[in-house]
Order: structure tokens, then C-alpha cells, then sequence
């Protein structure tokens, strides 16, 4: 029988926890009740959630509980029920306080509580003379609401409260640390159809053994008890451990790409010289790139310091082409300008930097990067100023556009993208350019990822010392990122969305 599999199944804890169901939801009632702690009411709660045989329910709600004074007067009784009291019929001021043992706080407290009831009649008669009224004589018969309230089962739950409680309740929270009322999570619980028939059923205060221990199987005791059965299909709640941001996995995947294609990581600083981000790949210095509305430029310092060793062979390539066989850009290079500071636009800077440090020695030689660049774009679901580009350059004098394009599309292929288009393009360093797609079978469509190219002579020749083909490409992560999670606004890249967190798979082909 089904409900006879399920008992079999159930926890010691469950076991005590599910038939109080019957009588009191109330978290705080369950663990008097059942006598256990409140981690093993809510371990049991949970297990029994977990097997639909109960629901939980938390809310905010406005719980009340007494104070130091409260539970003072728990014990002694209220100051206004023993002034009066002490009144009889008519007595002097003096004398009350005399015969109460209250303070002079308390003394005056009660005058104007049983003043405002109507308890009492004040009049001077050599002194303070106090009466009791027919209202102060039935409130010593009936007993004050006030006193009935603090001897309530606390804590409570101030929606829950009748009319008269509700009274009693504003007039104490008016008072000094009589009670207290605090915003807390209530936690309640009620028996789903399948729950109520297993309480009905009946479920047997029997001492199941859950777990099997080393001192129970010595000992034999298990002979004579039942073992818990375990439903191995049953649900349980996630558990979200610790793991590495998404983007940080599919950065983490892209340098173990490389990594195992035979490249280097090159590394360099965020902020560098306009020399380096532009000059050095022959961006001319009145090039659009170059304006603040796409450049981040530092205040301070605003100038960084130039390589003086190929400083004047790059200032030649711009001016008439260097010994390349160029006529370069034709205008008079300034090195001030070349010296400002700003946030790499690329990482086609660490590209540039690598190549200066080679020798001929080195090469054939492969290095990639994967780091932070910024661009002053306007934010939207498809752009920021800030964000990751993959960069990777392949210096071999063997090397041909052939090549570029089996680098990238061997790339692609294990990031998941087969399909990938190389068409041509336009960059101020490279000739030839191209601009790189990947198909998107989704959306049927080619999506752009990135750029790529070989070196012009007038970037390589200044660097290196001599011309070498030098293959690049400066790739977008971000879109990468959003095609492979089907993510449709950039921003949600970064968002601290802890269930995307939790749910979004590990980056895998």
C-alpha cells in the first residue's frame, strides 16, 4: 500500500512533527509539542515538504512579546489592579502608596490609567482622597483586559488578535517596557490531502533506526527494531555551492584553448600611452578613435613615457612610412600627444608591446591574451564601456592569411561554433583585414564576434626591426558569451541575478 510505503520512509523527527499537524500549525506550538529542537522541527517540516505531504508557509508579520517590565508584572500583578485594590472603599493617597509597596512612577501610572477608565474619584480632603466607582468595583470582579493579555501564550501574532486583545495591546504598547513588537518571519505549516490521510491512517510512535552506527551493529539491538526505508527517487531541494561567476568559467575555457594550441598569454597594464594603444599600430593621431567620446583619457598623471629605443622609427612610419615602401599619413607626428595616458582600447596594446620585445631568435612565436578593454560607448542591451576582448597574434615568417583563418575557426570550433565566416574588413593596422562571423543556428543566422588581419609593414617593421608576418585578431567576448547562454541585453552579463547564478550551466562545446 502506497501510504504504508511512504510511512516506512518517514524520519524519526517526521514521525513526531506530522500528527501535531492535526491539532496547531504554529512552528513555535510544534516544537513544545513534539519536544524537539527548532533546527529538527524545521529539518522534519522540510523532509515532509519535500515528499508533499505538508506545506509551508512564511511571512512578515508583526509578532508581540513581553518585556522586562511584562514579565515583572506576570509575577506581581499590575500596579492599577493593586492600587486599587488597596482602596476599599475610600482611602488617602498616602496610604496606598504606603500599603501597595508601588514606586512613585507606578503610584502615578495607575492614578491616570484608573482616572481614564473611570475606576476612580480624586478629591482634597486634607490630602488626596481616592474612591473607587461601580466601574472600579466590576473591574476588580471581571479582572483588567491588560492582565489577561500578558498572561496570553506569547510570542503573538498582533493580525491574530480580537477586538478586546487589540485594546489591551494599544494601551500596554503605550506603556514602558511592558511589551514589545518586532517584525519576524512566522512559519507555519498545514497537511497537503496526502498528509491528512496518513495522519488519519496513523503512524506508529515506534523507534525506527535511520541510520545504521558501528555500536548498533556490535551490539545487535537492530535485531529487534524496524529499519527506515529511503526512497531513493524522492525530491530535494537544490543546493547551491560555491562556483566561479559564468563569465569567469568561459574566460577561465578560452585560456585553456590557447593554452593547449601552443600559445602564450601575454599580460599588461589597464591604463597605457596613446604611443602603445594607437601610435604603435599606425592609428594616425587625428583618427576619429582618438576623440574623448570614444577614448577614456587620464587627468592625472595625464602623460606616460615613451620606448626612446623605437619611439623616432614609429614617429618615421607615420610621417613617410618608415623603410617600409610607404608614404605613411603625411603629417608632422607629436610626441605630447602620443604620451597621454588613457584606458586600453584593446588589447592589441599587449600585442604591440610583445612584438617589440622579440628577436629573431624567438620565432616562431604565438601569444594570446584575454582581458578588460574600454571604449566611451553608450550603455545598451547590446554595449558597454567596459568589457573583455580576446586578443591573439602568431609571428612566424611562414605564416599566411590561410592560417589566420584555421586559428580562428579551430578557436570557434571548440568554444561550440562550427560554422564560422571570415569576410573582408577595414583596420587602420592591418592589410589584409577581416571581419569575423559565427553562424547562430538558433536565430539562423551569422552573428559578428570580432576582427582580425596581418600586420601592416608600418606596424611590424617599427616593432620588430625587420617585416614578418604577423597574423592578429582582437575578438568580443561578450557577444560570444551571449549567443552560447542565449542572453538578449548585455547588462544581464553583470547583474547580480543569483538564480542565473546558480542555474546558468559550465561552459562546454
Amino acid at each position: 500500500m502506497e501510504i504504508d510505503r511512504i510511512i516506512a520512509t518517514l524520519h524519526t523527527y517526521e514521525r513526531k512533527v506530522l500528527p501535531i499537524l492535526k491539532e496547531t500549525g504554529r512552528f513555535d506550538d510544534i516544537a513544545k509539542k513534539t519536544g524537539l529542537q527548532k533546527v529538527e522541527v524545521m529539518r522534519a517540516l522540510q523532509w515532509l515538504q519535500n515528499k508533499k505531504l505538508v506545506r509551508i508557509n512564511k511571512e512578515l508579520k508583526e509578532q508581540i512579546s513581553l518585556d522586562e517590565n511584562g514579565i515583572k508584572y506576570l509575577e506581581t500583578g499590575l500596579p492599577e489592579k493593586k492600587f486599587l485594590e488597596q482602596i476599599g472603599g475610600k482611602s488617602a493617597l498616602d496610604d496606598i502608596e504606603k500599603n501597595s509597596g508601588l514606586s512613585k512612577q507606578e503610584l502615578g501610572v495607575s492614578l491616570g490609567i484608573l482616572k481614564s477608565k473611570g475606576a476612580i474619584e480624586i478629591t482634597k480632603e486634607n490630602g488626596i482622597i481616592v474612591q473607587i466607582t461601580d466601574i472600579g468595583r466590576e473591574l476588580l470582579k471581571r479582572g483588567f483586559p491588560e492582565e489577561a493579555f500578558i498572561k496570553k501564550n506569547f510570542p503573538l501574532n498582533s493580525s491574530e488578535l480580537k477586538d478586546l486583545d487589540k485594546l489591551a495591546f494599544e494601551n500596554l504598547k503605550k506603556r514602558n517596557s511592558i511589551i514589545k513588537a518586532h517584525i519576524a518571519k512566522i512559519i507555519d505549516a498545514s497537511p497537503t490531502e496526502l498528509g491528512k490521510k496518513i495522519i488519519e491512517y496513523g503512524i506508529q510512535d515506534e523507534k525506527v533506526i535511520d541510520r545504521l552506527t558501528p555500536e548498533i551493529i556490535k551490539s545487535g539491538s537492530w535485531k529487534n527494531r524496524r529499519l527506515r526505508s529511503y526512497d531513493v527517487k524522492i525530491n530535494v531541494p537544490n543546493i547551491s555551492g560555491g562556483r566561479l561567476h559564468f563569465v569567469t568559467q568561459a574566460t577561465q575555457y578560452i585560456k585553456r584553448i590557447w593554452l593547449d594550441m601552443g600559445f602564450r598569454e601575454m599580460q599588461g597594464n589597464l591604463v597605457q600611452t596613446s604611443f602603445w594603444d594607437l601610435d604603435a599600430l599606425f592609428v594616425p593621431q587625428d583618427h576619429p578613435a582618438r576623440d574623448m567620446q570614444d577614448t577614456f583619457y587620464i587627468k592625472d598623471p595625464k602623460y606616460g613615457k615613451l620606448p626612446k629605443d623605437i619611439v623616432m622609427k614609429v614617429k618615421a612610419a607615420h610621417e613617410n612610412g618608415f623603410t617600409t615602401g610607404s608614404k605613411g599619413w603625411q603629417y608632422k607626428w607629436s610626441e605630447e600627444i602620443a604620451k597621454e595616458n588613457l584606458l586600453r582600447t584593446h588589447n592589441t596594446v599587449l600585442s604591440a608591446q610583445t612584438i617589440s620585445k622579440l628577436k629573431k631568435t624567438d620565432l616562431p612565436a604565438k601569444f594570446f591574451s584575454v582581458g578588460k578593454v574600454f571604449r566611451n560607448e553608450t550603455l545598451s542591451w547590446k554595449s558597454l564601456f567596459e568589457f573583455i576582448q580576446v586578443e591573439g597574434i602568431v609571428v612566424d615568417p611562414n605564416a599566411n592569411f590561410k592560417h589566420l583563418k584555421g586559428y580562428l575557426k579551430e578557436f570557434f570550433a571548440k568554444m561550440g561554433f562550427p560554422d564560422v565566416r571570415i569576410r573582408p574588413g577595414h583596420f587602420p593596422y592591418t592589410e589584409p583585414s577581416a571581419e569575423c562571423d559565427i553562424w547562430h543556428p538558433k536565430k539562423n543566422q551569422w552573428v559578428e564576434v570580432g576582427g582580425a588581419g596581418i600586420f601592416r609593414p608600418e606596424v611590424v617593421k617599427p616593432l620588430l626591426g625587420f617585416e614578418c608576418p604577423v597574423l592578429a585578431w582582437g575578438l568580443g567576448m561578450e557577444r560570444t558569451i551571449m549567443e552560447y547562454y542565449d542572453i538578449h541585453d548585455i547588462r544581464n552579463i553583470y547583474n547580480n541575478d543569483l538564480k542565473q547564478l546558480r542555474e546558468i550551466k559550465i561552459w562546454t562545446k
